[in-house]
C-alpha cells in the first residue's frame, strides 16, 4: 500500500491512497483524513485502506484522480518523534578519518542517534530555505521508517514488527554550524533544519524481497544540479538495521505510533558508487588529496533523491528540492 498527504491549507493535510505506479490517487476521507489517525488505529483502518488501494490499482476506484507529487506534504507532516541514526558506519569512518580521528569501538555495537525537530517537516518539492550560504548547506539522502507503538525494552526483532511504513528522507545539514554545536557537548540543534520526505510512504510488502532483515536492499539515487552523484546500496552495508535502531530508542522509553526513525546517510565502501551527502565527498577528497575541493550547496542548487524497485519504477516518488534564500520579510 502507498499513502501520501495532500496539501489543503491545514497543518496535517488530507490523506490519499496512491496507486502502485504512482499514476493515480484517491482521497481516503471515508476511512481516515490524516495518516496519524491510521497509525493510531492501524489494525482497524489499514485493511480498509488496503481495499481502496486494491480498487485503485485495478481501475475500480470511482473518484480517482491523477497523482501530483507537487501537491504533497510530507506523508506525516508533523510527528511525535523524529530520531535519526547513523547506521552506515562507513560514513562515520570516512568523516573521522578525514579529520584524523579514530572511531571508538562502541560505535560498532551501539548506534549513533540524534533527535531532530518533528514539528515542521518539508514536502518532497518544498524548497530548502536558508538564511546564509556560509552555513554549509548539505543534503543527506536516507531511508526512514514510520512506527506503530513499540514497547520499552523491545528486542530488535520485536521492534521490526512495529514498522508500519517506509519512505525516503533528505535530512538537511548546515555543516559549518555543526562543529561549534558539538563542541558544547549537547548535540545537533540549529545545524539540523527541517527534514524533507518522499511523496509517498509505503508498507514493507511493497518492496518485495528487497526488504530483508530490516534493511532495504536497493540503490538510493542522488542527483545534484541534474548530475547523478550517488547510486548507493542502502542494504548490505547498513551496520545497524531498523529493528536495532528502534530498539536503541526503546532501551529507556516507549516508542509511540507516528514516530519516524532515519537510517542516516547511506554510504558504501566502494567510492565508485558516489555519495549521499557532500560532507562524505569532501572527506574522500581530504583523504586522497589532503583537502576538500567540493563546496556545499548554493542558492539555486537542486537536489533529487529517488529509489527504484527491481522493476525500474520509482517506489516512493522523488524528493526534488531547490535551495532558496530566506526572504528579508520573513525575518522582519
Amino acid at each position: 500500500m502507498k499513502l501520501a498527504t495532500y496539501k489543503d491549507g491545514s497543518r496535517d493535510g488530507q490523506l490519499v491512497v496512491v496507486s502502485r505506479d504512482l499514476a493515480s490517487a484517491h482521497y481516503a476521507t471515508g476511512i481516515a483524513t490524516r495518516l496519524q489517525q491510521v497509525l493510531d488505529d492501524w489494525n482497524f483502518l489499514s485493511p480498509q485502506l488496503e481495499d481502496l488501494y486494491t480498487s485503485l490499482n485495478h481501475g475500480r476506484a470511482r473518484h480517482a484522480f491523477a497523482f501530483d507529487p507537487a501537491q504533497c506534504m510530507a506523508p506525516l507532516p508533523r510527528a511525535y518523534q523524529w530520531a535519526d541514526g547513523s547506521a552506515f558506519i562507513n560514513h562515520v569512518e570516512l568523516v573521522r578519518k578525514a579529520r584524523g580521528a579514530e572511531v571508538p569501538d562502541s560505535f560498532y555495537t551501539d548506534p549513533l542517534m540524534y533527535q531532530g525537530g518533528s514539528d515542521d517537516f518539508l514536502g518532497p518539492q518544498d524548497p530548502i530555505v536558508c538564511a546564509d550560504e556560509a552555513w554549509g548547506i548539505d543534503f543527506e539522502a536516507e531511508v526512514a521508517v514510520v512506527t506503530g507503538d513499540v514497547a520499552m525494552g523491545s528486542t530488535p526483532e520485536q521492534a521490526l514488527e512495529g514498522i508500519r511504513l517506509l519512505m525516503l528522507a533528505n535530512d538537511v545539514s548546515l555543516r559549518n554550524l555543526i562543529p561549534n554545536e558539538l563542541a558544547k557537548g549537547f548535540g545537533f540543534f540549529q545545524s539540523k533544519p527541517a527534514t524533507a520526505f518522499s511523496p509517498v510512504a509505503v508498507t514493507p510488502d511493497e518492496l518485495g524481497d528487497a526488504w530483508q532483515g530490516g534493511r532495504v536492499h536497493l540503490a538510493l539515487q542522488s542527483s545534484w544540479n541534474g548530475k547523478k552523484v550517488g547510486l548507493c546500496d542502502a542494504g548490505e552495508e547498513m551496520t545497524f538495521h531498523f529493528g536495532q535502531l528502534i530498539a536503541h530508542i526503546c532501551k529507556t522509553r516507549n516508542v509511540r505510533a507516528g514516530s519516524i526513525v532515519g537510517s542516516g546517510t547511506v554510504s558504501n565502501k566502494d567510492w565508485s558508487r558516489g555519495y549521499s551527502c557532500i560532507a562524505e565527498k569532501r572527506a574522500i577528497e581530504t583523504i586522497e588529496e589532503g583537502s576538500p575541493r567540493t563546496g556545499f550547496m548554493k542558492f539555486g542548487d537542486t537536489i533529487r533523491i529517488e529509489m527504484k524497485g527491481r522493476d525500474g519504477h520509482s517506489l516512493f516518488g522523488a524528493i526534488e528540492q531547490k535551495v532558496m534564500a530566506l526572504a528579508p520579510e520573513a525575518t522582519a
